[in-house]
C-alpha cells in the first residue's frame, strides 16, 4: 500500500511561492490589468477615434463613435472566449508552464501593436490588439489555475489558487490608479497606460523558464517520473516525495479506463456529470452575478451621491483597493473556512448588497442620505465577491477533475466563463436602460440560485486529494471509483505497481 500521504505538514517554499508569484504576475494581473486599463482613458481616446476617421473620411456622427468603442470593449471578452477553446490542445501538448511562456505571445505583440497605434494614426490596431491580448486572457484565466493548482501541496491549495485571482485584482487597482488624470489617464499618456501590458508578460519570459513544469503533468501524461520527481523535490523542499508520487501514480492508474478525454466525451462521461454541471453553474454565477454591471454602474452612483466628477476617479481606486484586500484575506481564511462556507458567504452578501442597492437607487433622488447607502452597497457588494464568487471557482475547478480532465474541464469552464462576461457586457445597457435600478433584482436572483446549488451540490474540497475529490462525488453521480495501490519493491526507484480499479 501506497505510504500515508503527507505525514509530514507541507510548507509553502522560495520556490513554490516565487513560481506562483512570476504566473499570478506574469498572466493573471494582464487580465485585470486590461480588464480596466480603457475605462479611465475613454474620452481621450474616443477624441483620437474621432480625428483619425475625420481625417480619412470626413465628419463621424455619435452612433459611429458608440459602436467602434463597443467594438472596442467587447473584443477583449471575444478574444478571452476564443483563448478558453484554445486551453486543453496547448496545455496537453506544451504543458501548464510551456503554455504559459507560449502565451506572452499574445501580451508583448499587442502591447507594442497599442502603443504605436498613435504614431500610425490607427485605431483598427488598437481593435485587433484588444482581441489579441483577450486570448492571452482566456488563457492564463484558465493555465496559471491549473498550474499552481498542480504544484500546490493539497494543504496550501486553496491558498495558492487565489493568488491568480490576487494579481487580477491587483491589475484592475493599477490599471485604476495609471487612470487618474494627473498620472496617465490623458491624452499623452494612454498609448504607454495601454502598452504596459507587455512589461510583465517578458519579466514572466525570462524568468518562468527557471521553474518547475507540473510534476503531475511529467508523471501522468508525460511517463517522465525522473523529471517529476526532481521538479517535486525543488517544490517541497526535501528528497523524499515518494508518498506523493505514489498517489499521482494511483490517479493515473485509476483514470485508465477514461483514456485521454475531450471536450465532447467529458459531456458524456457519466463520473463527471456533477462535476462538469458545477462548473458551468459556478462560472456563471460569477459572471452574470452582475459584478461587471456594478463596476459599471459605480461611477454614476457616486456621481449622484455628490462625489465630483474630478473625485470620482478616486473613489473608484478606493473601491479596487477595497477589492485587492479582500482577496488578500481570502487567502489566508480560505484554508481554515473551507472552499464551500466562502462561497455561500460570498454570493449571500453579493444578494443582499443587491436587493438593497435596488431599493437605494430607486429612493435616490428622494432623500439626501440614500445615495451614500448606495456607495456602501457597492463596497459592500466588492467585499463579498472578492471573497467568495471572484478566487474560489477556480480553485475548485482544480480540485474537482484528475489529470486527464482537467484540461478539458478548464477549456469549459473558460468559455461559460467568457460567454457569460460578453454577454453581461452586450445586455446590461439595455437593462439599465429598460428597467433601471430593478435591473440588479435580476444579479440578485441569480446570486440567490448560484447559492442554492452550491449549498445542494458542490461538498467541501479542503485538504482532500484530487482522487478523494472524485470520490465524494461518485455517490451522486451514481458510480463507484475505488482505487487500491499495492507497491512492490523491485530494487528499482520507484518500483512495481499493481493497482486495481473498478467504475462501474
Amino acid at each position: 500500500q501506497c505510504p500515508k500521504y503527507y505525514i509530514k505538514k507541507e510548507l509553502v517554499t522560495l520556490i513554490l511561492a516565487a513560481a506562483a508569484l512570476i504566473a499570478g504576475f506574469g498572466s493573471s494581473f494582464q487580465y485585470g490589468y486590461n480588464v480596466a486599463v480603457i475605462n479611465s482613458p475613454a474620452p481621450e481616446m474616443k477624441l483620437f477615434y474621432t480625428r483619425i476617421y475625420e481625417d480619412r473620411y470626413g465628419p463621424m456622427s455619435d452612433n459611429l463613435l458608440t459602436l467602434l468603442w463597443s467594438v472596442t470593449v467587447s473584443m477583449y471578452p471575444l478574444g478571452g472566449f476564443f483563448g478558453s477553446l484554445m486551453v486543453a490542445p496547448l496545455v496537453n501538448k506544451f504543458g501548464r508552464k510551456g503554455t504559459l511562456l507560449f502565451n506572452n505571445i499574445f501580451s508583448i505583440v499587442p502591447a507594442i501593436m497599442m502603443g504605436v497605434s498613435e504614431v500610425a494614426g490607427s485605431f483598427e490596431i488598437i481593435i485587433a490588439a484588444r482581441f489579441i491580448v483577450g486570448i492571452c486572457a482566456g488563457l492564463s484565466s484558465n493555465v496559471v489555475p491549473m498550474y499552481l493548482g498542480e504544484i500546490a501541496p493539497k494543504n496550501y491549495r486553496g491558498a495558492i489558487g487565489i493568488v491568480p485571482q490576487l494579481f487580477i485584482t491587483v491589475g484592475i487597482l493599477v490599471a485604476q490608479v495609471f487612470g487618474i488624470r494627473n498620472i496617465l489617464g490623458n491624452m499623452e499618456g494612454w498609448p504607454i497606460m495601454l502598452s504596459f501590458t507587455g512589461i510583465p508578460a517578458a519579466i514572466q519570459l525570462m524568468l518562468l523558464p527557471f521553474f518547475p513544469e507540473s510534476p503531475r503533468y511529467m508523471l501522468i501524461q508525460k511517463g517522465d517520473e525522473k523529471t517529476a520527481r526532481k521538479g517535486l523535490q525543488r517544490l517541497r523542499g526535501w528528497e523524499d516525495v515518494d508518498e506523493e508520487l505514489c498517489e499521482m501514480r494511483v490517479e493515473e492508474q485509476s483514470e485508465r479506463a477514461e483514456g485521454r478525454l475531450s471536450v465532447l466525451n467529458l459531456f458524456t462521461f457519466r463520473s463527471l456529470r456533477w462535476q462538469l454541471l458545477s462548473v458551468i453553474f459556478m462560472n456563471m454565477g460569477q459572471q452574470l452575478s452582475g459584478v461587471n454591471a456594478i463596476y459599471y454602474y459605480a461611477d454614476s452612483i457616486y456621481s449622484s451621491a455628490g462625489v465630483a466628477d474630478d473625485h470620482v476617479q478616486y473613489v473608484t481606486v478606493g473601491t479596487g483597493a477595497v477589492n485587492v484586500f479582500m482577496t488578500i484575506a481570502a487567502v489566508f481564511i480560505v484554508e481554515k473556512s473551507g472552499r464551500k462556507l466562502l462561497l455561500l458567504i460570498g454570493f449571500g452578501v453579493c444578494c443582499g448588497a443587491c436587493v438593497l442597492l435596488t431599493i437605494a437607487l430607486y429612493f435616490q433622488t428622494t432623500l439626501d442620505w440614500i445615495p451614500y447607502v448606495s456607495i456602501v452597497c457597492v463596497i459592500i457588494y466588492v467585499i463579498g465577491h472578492a471573497i467568495g464568487p471572484s478566487p474560489i471557482p477556480t480553485v475548485i475547478t482544480t480540485e474537482m477533475f484528475r489529470q486527464s480532465s482537467r484540461p478539458p474541464a478548464f477549456m469549459v469552464a473558460g468559455t461559460v466563463h467568457w460567454l457569460s462576461n460578453f454577454t453581461v457586457g452586450l445586455v446590461f445597457p439595455f437593462l439599465e436602460s429598460g428597467l433601471g435600478a430593478y435591473s440588479f433584482i435580476i444579479f440578485a436572483c441569480i446570486c440567490l440560485a448560484t447559492l442554492i446549488y452550491i449549498w445542494v451540490v458542490i461538498p467541501e474540497t479542503k485538504n482532500k486529494t484530487f482522487l478523494e475529490t472524485s470520490m465524494l462525488f461518485a455517490h451522486r453521480n451514481k458510480v463507484d471509483i475505488v482505487a487500491e495501490a499495492e507497491i512492490k519493491e523491485t530494487g528499482g526507484e520507484s518500483g512495481e505497481e499493481e493497482i486495481k480499479n473498478t467504475f462501474l
